[in-house]
């Protein structure tokens, strides 16, 4: 599945919901769901720097796709960075590059965030691109 499929598969899910209550569930839901991070992946260089929560990221290269591991010590925030790696987890690093991270607005999520849980979303979706730039020169 491509990524635009895979962000309009995520906004169609969330659009089922009718109010934010259930929306915020819905993303919890999906963080509890990511695979639990090694402790050898909590290091400073995978914190996301300038998240309220710790948040750690991690990415490897494998068979040309790139592969992202990721947890935070907040259960919103884990399921924020859960939304990302669900649309960019097993994708070329080109296609993850080229992605148009729009997306995360038109899930509305964003508005009803803290603004600094809101600058989260975008801090993540770069730190996510940079490692995919990372292994671009690999593909």
């Amino acid at each position: 599945m491509t990524i635009p499929e895979r962000q309009q598969e995520l906004l169609d899910e969330l659009s089922l919901f009718q109010d934010w209550t259930e929306r915020y569930e819905y993303v919890i839901g999906l963080g509890r769901k990511l695979a639990p991070l090694p402790e050898s992946s909590r290091t400073p260089e995978n914190l996301i720097k300038g998240c309220q929560s710790q948040v750690w990221l991690d990415a490897a290269f494998e068979n040309g796709l790139v592969r992202y591991f990721a947890d935070s010590d907040s259960v919103i925030t884990k399921g924020m960075i859960a939304l990302f790696v669900r649309v960019l987890d097993a994708q070329e690093p080109d296609a993850v590059l080229q992605a148009d991270m729009s997306f995360i607005e038109r899930t509305g999520l964003k508005e009803h965030l803290a603004p600094t849980r809101a600058n989260a979303l975008s801090l993540m979706a770069t730190q996510m691109k940079q490692r995919a730039l990372a292994f671009a020169s690999q593909a």
